[in-house]
């Protein structure tokens, strides 16, 4: 059950470390406050009565400034970005050993497909609900249908049962990305934004904690098979422990979810739905118990006027909603440009980082790199590199942060950088040069993926955020299908395909430097 801390009259709580900013001085913190601070979209002739109350929420939140409540919501949407993370690399660990134990017949990636398939429709329809129903039940939701659906997938007696329940696990997973930082973004203060990027520290954590429950499920002999014409059930529970482990902590996750936090209906969501006094409850309350200033009245927004351009005059739940959504990212031509853009980014990506993998083993194979390396020295190796990436979005949330740079160029930064290692890869010959390469691409990439992550429901409209979001995150999951389809038709051991995912970052830096929108400096609108 949640706690109630007691607000006690002993002047504004001691705000720790994310009150004391990077790159943001007093003066910067004393002008947001006072109301000076401009919306990322404010020129953009969008609806009047949206961007008035746009303006004066902002306010009453950078007045409230950053809490513990925020804390809070930085872990428990973390949570959503390790599950992401997590399930994607689940499904490729246990995918051998299954396949294994079902006798290798079928069709050797559908474990692949079957978790992107699930993973493009949950951001779809977990992106365009968040817009139409609100943000607070698919954040509670999604995360539990993860769970359940991975603990039952440990108990798969097919391989097509199995292949069924991880795209259960998928649909669930996939729009926790989306209103993790559709969520977190909306309560944040202006000058924390760039917490957003931080956020996806989380990525890393939860692609550590996948290598180290496999290193310690899928290395002992007595729990894996060593060959599939003798593998029954019995001599192969490595991979279903590392499923029913899995679920549990995931379970775990979606239970904390309701009980640390009870979400309220996020206050930006709230100004398109007109509930004006709902939402003035919910920020003066999180005010009230941390015992922060909060001037913002129902009188002032009521005022600006009747928001029209945020839901179809027809309703919330009629068909007509999901194109309002969907031409709301086009409202401008500036604001389609960069949604566009945005959609490309997420599509090259969703390319470039599946199909290095793809390719990866047969070409370390081809060139002797993986010679002597035993499976426990492979699971090491494994979550050495995925612990490198929890640090590359904590280096990216102090880059964007600094006016210099910005996010778009903290992008561009990354994507070069990882460009370069890839290219450098190419001369990668023994298991310590592909040890020491791995953890350098995967906190570089993260660079460029933990900004891209925090940019994206940065520059989209807040009534069409989540969908506009769904859909840049559906475009990269198609993108790893072809990449599993690709594994299945392509000869893997050139090297190639690692020239050509080196060559979509150089394009993704090109697209970050001309994206039409910098949110430093600005609030989300």
């Amino acid at each position: 059950m949640a706690t109630e801390e007691k607000s006690i009259d002993k002047g504004p709580e001691d705000p720790g470390l994310f009150e004391r900013d990077v790159g943001i001085g007093d003066d910067t913190r004393t002008s947001q406050s006072s109301g000076n601070a401009e919306e990322v979209l404010a020129l953009q002739d969008l609806d009047p009565a949206l961007n008035a109350k746009m303006h004066l929420v902002n306010n009453a939140i950078d007045e409230i400034g950053w809490t513990n409540y925020h804390w809070k919501l930085f872990v428990l949407n973390g949570f959503g970005y390790a599950v992401d993370s997590l399930v994607l690399l689940l499904q490729s660990n246990i995918a051998g050993p299954a396949f294994r134990e079902f006798g290798e017949v079928g069709y050797a990636n559908a474990q692949t497909i079957a978790t992107y398939v699930g993973m493009l429709l949950g951001a779809i329809f977990w992106g365009m609900s968040a817009d139409i129903i609100g943000r607070r039940w698919a954040f509670n939701i999604s995360l539990f249908i993860s769970s359940v659906a991975t603990i039952v997938s440990g108990a798969a007696p097919s391989w097509a049962s199995l292949g069924f329940f991880t795209s259960m696990v998928g649909f669930g997973a996939g729009g926790n990305l989306i209103l993790d930082t559709t969520v977190f973004l909306e309560y944040l203060p202006s000058n924390k934004q760039w917490a957003l990027t931080f956020l996806a520290c989380w990525w890393g954590i939860g692609q550590a904690v996948t290598g180290f429950i496999c290193w310690g499920f899928l290395v002992p002999k007595e729990w894996n098979c060593a060959s599939v014409d003798d593998c029954p059930r019995d001599s192969n529970q490595g991979w279903r422990y590392v499923q029913y482990t899995s679920g549990a902590l995931v379970f775990a996750m979606s239970i904390a979810r309701i009980t640390v936090v009870r979400l309220q209906e996020t206050p930006k969501y709230r100004l398109g739905t007109g509930e004006d006094a709902e939402l003035v409850q919910t920020l003066h309350s999180i005010a009230k118990r941390y015992n922060r200033p909060c001037t913002l009245t129902v009188e002032k927004l009521e005022a600006c006027g009747i928001v029209k351009s945020a839901h179809s005059e027809k309703g919330r739940y009629s068909f007509r909603e999901s194109s309002v959504h969907l031409s709301g990212l086009f409202a401008t031509k500036k604001i389609g440009i960069s949604t566009v853009l945005i959609w490309l980014s997420w599509t090259l990506i969703g390319l470039a980082y599946p199909l290095f993998y793809v390719f990866l083993n047969s070409y370390l194979a081809s060139r002797g790199a993986l010679d002597g390396v035993g499976t426990f020295d492979t699971w090491r190796n494994y979550t050495l590199t995925n612990v490198s990436g929890i640090f590359g979005p904590i280096l990216a949330a102090w880059m964007c942060n600094l006016p210099i740079l910005g996010r778009r160029y903290t992008m561009v930064i990354g994507a070069l950088v990882t460009m370069a290692f890839f290219f450098a890869y190419t001369a990668v010959s023994t298991p310590a040069q592909n040890v020491g390469f791995s953890c350098a691409i995967a906190f570089c990439l993260n660079i460029y993926y933990g900004t891209l992550y925090a940019y994206t429901p940065e520059v989209l409209p807040s009534a069409h955020r989540a969908t506009g979001n769904g859909i840049a995150v559906g475009c990269n999951r198609i993108m790893g299908i072809i990449s599993a389809v690709v594994d299945s038709t392509s000869n893997t051991g050139t090297v190639v395909p690692i020239y050509i995912c080196a060559a979509l970052y150089f394009g993704m830096a090109i697209i970050s430097a001309v994206f039409p929108f910098e949110p430093y400096g600005r609030r989300s609108s």
